[in-house]
């Protein structure tokens, strides 16, 4: 079965090319003030051999454009996302093939990354994720929930996207204690129990380390659906907190686009149909993944 590549990070990627300090809501700034980087950068994930891009809004949640008071700007956000994720696809070199490449739409933790106690009450996380969906599914091929750090988020985000009618991936976060563990204690077990009976299309662990995925990859086998796993670079995430930036973060000098290969390629000679990169990942590392699983 052909391995299909996923796109690398965004965020961090678009931080290190633009001249403007990130702030909180960095991958939403963006698309306002340089639309031309991210289309840029989208395009450059095309070219490099990514079959998905996912659009650049994860910090355009109600929750987070509500905390810094910009909440009025979220129609214009997210129609802003998809319209560079489609010019980029339309204006790359291979577009040809462009028909062949697919658009998520992203459904991020609402409120922080890796902190699954800051995620709304259930009613309310579903209308969040509901309003991301209904402003996306015009022209998405399908939705991604990641960074998913509980079940209880996981299942919200993944509901209101099945709601859609097109297919879902659902990529959980684990503990980079290599417990195996989701970021909430949850174990995978429990997850899958929760999330494969409501027909997502895919499970995939991301936004982790490679380790951490390493040691929690045994709880993916025998899943009733394709699987894969996208790591991000960090040496940490202890650091980050809500409505903190990413420059609290440092990246590893050990995961270059060979090495972080190396990783996937174990992934995938152990079941994974589905790999690509995450945060402190760029064009790069996809090119290097897409020539090692050809």
């Amino acid at each position: 079965m052909r391995t299909t590549i996923l796109d690398g990070g965004m965020g961090q990627e678009l931080s290190r090319r633009s001249a403007s300090p990130p702030t909180p809501l960095w991958s939403s700034q963006v698309l306002i003030d340089e639309p031309d980087l991210v289309a840029d950068l989208h395009r450059e994930y095309i070219e490099a051999g990514a079959d998905v891009i996912t659009l650049a809004s994860y910090t355009a949640t109600p929750e987070r454009l509500e905390r810094h008071g910009v909440l009025d700007r979220f129609d214009a956000l997210h129609d802003a996302a998809l319209d560079i994720a489609r010019r980029a696809r339309d204006e790359s070199v291979l577009a040809d093939e462009r028909s062949a490449v697919r658009i998520a739409g992203s459904l991020p933790p609402l409120v922080g990354s890796y902190r699954p106690d800051t995620t709304p009450e259930r009613d309310a996380a579903l209308a969040s994720y509901r309003r991301i969906v209904e402003r996306q599914a015009v022209g998405v091929d399908l939705f991604l929930c990641e960074t998913m750090a509980s079940i209880a988020e996981a299942s919200a985000a993944a509901t209101a996207a099945l709601e859609s009618g097109l297919p879902v991936w659902v990529a959980l976060t684990v503990d980079d204690d290599r417990s195996g563990r989701l970021r909430s204690g949850e174990s995978l077990a429990d997850a899958r129990a929760a999330l494969e009976p409501l027909g997502i299309a895919t499970l995939l662990l991301n936004c982790s380390t490679p380790e951490a995925i390493d040691a929690a990859w045994p709880g993916l086998l025998g899943a009733s659906v394709p699987i894969g796993a996208y790591a991000n670079a960090f040496t940490s995430v202890a650091a980050l907190e809500p409505g903190g930036t990413v420059d609290a973060l440092d990246a590893r000098t050990d995961l270059g686009p060979e090495a972080y290969a190396e990783r996937a390629a174990r992934w995938v000679a152990d079941g994974a149909t589905i790999v690509g990169g995450c945060c402190e990942t760029a064009p790069a590392h996809v090119r290097m993944l897409a020539e090692r699983m050809s």
